[in-house]
């Protein structure tokens, strides 16, 4: 049994041999969770915190101007703004400003602590398994008193007691349905007046979103290579045309709606490295990327799902919309213009 006197002293061993390996990756390194490994710094750059986190969430705006980071195993999603229009329907939530843009899945939100890392200040949420969720990083617009003060109201009384983290059991690989009937899998699909209609489609259908988007009706789906992502992302960055990029956690899923401009690849990550906006995307995992075309009442919709080896989502491309409006034209040029190069 690993005990936390163990696990501390494991992991200043590992950083002493280690010194820039990221959290993270250390603490699938050391067999544990990243919150558990957070959890033994508590009482010295960790506090624990407690309470209704979509209260807390509520009161994030006094922050004035932090950086929001959502990631999953393969993208990091780092976006600069204000959080505003914080609202929640029972266990879902909703974060929407012009630059913080959050769908939030409170469920999934278990532990919270305070982290000060060398005098960078954060919020950091994460499942009952001990995977980050969510994280709110103060810049130097933020207001410190304000998040010293949200600390303080949900401190939790006790620091010193262990975290217990609660793994999820290990998902199966999911078999192609076979059963299915694709005819009416594709007329549906026709017949879709909304994007959000997709997840009802692989529900009813009982597919994954791999699988859905294979099945699309002849010209509705079709792959790219990773070098034909990179040339999007060259286009849009080139011609000055805003994209959405959605990255999800288990508990929340961040958006960054806007240009994008510095793209740097370093080893095996491709990023976007701008002011407000920065991406890290780990293209040698990236299995697959389709270009999806979706009815709405305004339009075809076009998108970039990309996914990793088990076929679990990256993330998704789009041109930037909004509900009503049709989609840009440029942003079906640069896809064209790419498929076709």
């Amino acid at each position: 049994m690993i005990t936390a006197q163990s696990l501390k002293e494991r992991w200043a061993t590992f950083l002493e041999e280690n010194p820039k390996t990221r959290i993270r990756d250390a603490a699938k390194q050391l067999g544990v969770s990243e919150a558990d490994l957070l959890a033994t710094q508590l009482g010295e750059t960790v506090q624990r915190l407690e309470g209704d986190f979509r209260e807390l969430l509520k009161e994030v705006p006094t922050l004035a101007y932090v950086m929001a980071l959502t990631r999953n195993d393969n993208i990091v999603h780092e976006r600069k703004g204000v959080y505003e229009n914080v609202s929640f329907n029972d266990q879902t939530g909703l974060v929407l400003g012009p630059d913080i843009d959050l769908r939030l899945f409170m469920s999934r939100w278990h532990f919270g602590f305070a982290v000060d890392e060398n005098g960078r200040k954060s919020l950091q949420f994460f499942d009952q398994d001990g995977l980050a969720v969510h994280k709110i990083y103060l810049t130097d617009q933020s207001d410190e008193t304000a998040y010293e003060a949200l600390v303080q109201k949900y401190l939790a009384a006790d620091q010193t007691e262990a975290i217990v983290t609660v793994p999820y059991p290990e998902k199966e690989a999911e078999s192609a349905n076979e059963t299915v009937d694709v005819q009416a899998f594709q007329d549906a699909w026709l017949a879709m007046q909304d994007t959000h209609e997709f997840f009802g489609l692989l529900r009813k259908y009982k597919l994954d979103r791999e699988e859905g988007i294979r099945l699309a009706p002849a010209g509705y789906s079709e792959q790219i290579s990773v070098n034909q992502l990179k040339k999007v992302f060259e286009l849009v960055a080139e011609r000055e045309l805003p994209i959405m990029i959605f990255a999800s956690s288990p508990g929340c899923i961040q958006i960054h709606t806007g240009t994008v401009k510095k793209l740097v690849s370093m080893g095996p990550w491709y990023n976007v490295l701008d002011p407000a906006f920065n991406m890290h995307l780990r293209e040698d995992q990236i299995n697959s990327i389709w270009v999806t075309r979706k009815p709405t009442k305004d339009g075809i919709v076009t998108g970039l799902d990309l996914f990793d080896k088990k076929g679990n989502s990256i993330a998704l491309i789009f041109g930037k919309r909004k509900p009503g409006v049709p989609e840009m034209q440029q942003w079906r040029d640069v896809i064209a213009d790419v498929i076709s190069a």
